[in-house]
């Protein structure tokens, strides 16, 4: 186990493969690309780079493609996910952060092929092993979609 960072400090960028030592995730469902800020306890933003080569995009919609709403909310999940895994300071071989709640899910322009998303997450607070977080995505200085959620940390 490492050792637990104090809140509120700032914590070094996380690379594809740190990502991926936070996260059990693979493709096609991982889904940050990066962590470009992170704060302990307090708050991170990962990145994903929207590619025409996502999966999704050949039903969603031909001709038209479209990053559903419900992977922009997983994305922010996950962003939040390498936050807790970060903060405190816990190896994840046996154990993975799931989905607690999704509230206040709004969707305001659409994500397409060569977007890069910013995920924006805050930790509101935490009780009982439970971390409340408010996200927001955005594109080019633009808001496209945003939520609240919980998670927790749990043994597999």
């Amino acid at each position: 186990m490492t050792v637990a960072p104090e809140p509120g400090q700032r914590l070094a960028d996380i690379d594809i493969h740190g990502v991926m030592r936070a996260l059990p995730h693979r493709y096609p469902m991982l889904l940050v690309d990066a962590v470009t800020e992170l704060v302990a306890y307090t708050s991170a933003v990962g990145i994903k780079n929207v590619t025409m080569n996502e999966p999704f995009f050949a039903g969603h919609f031909p001709g038209d493609p479209i990053m559903p709403g419900v992977l922009i909310v997983e994305a922010l999940g996950q962003a939040a996910a390498v936050l807790m895994v970060e903060s405190l300071g816990t190896k994840t071989e046996d154990r993975s952060v799931y989905f607690m709640s999704i509230d206040d899910a709004r969707f305001r322009r659409p994500v397409r092929p060569g977007d890069r998303i910013r995920l924006e997450v805050t930790q509101e607070r935490t009780k009982l092993g439970i971390w409340w977080f408010a996200g927001r995505a955005v594109v080019d200085g633009r808001p496209v979609a945003e939520a609240r959620f919980s998670a927790r940390l749990i043994d597999r």
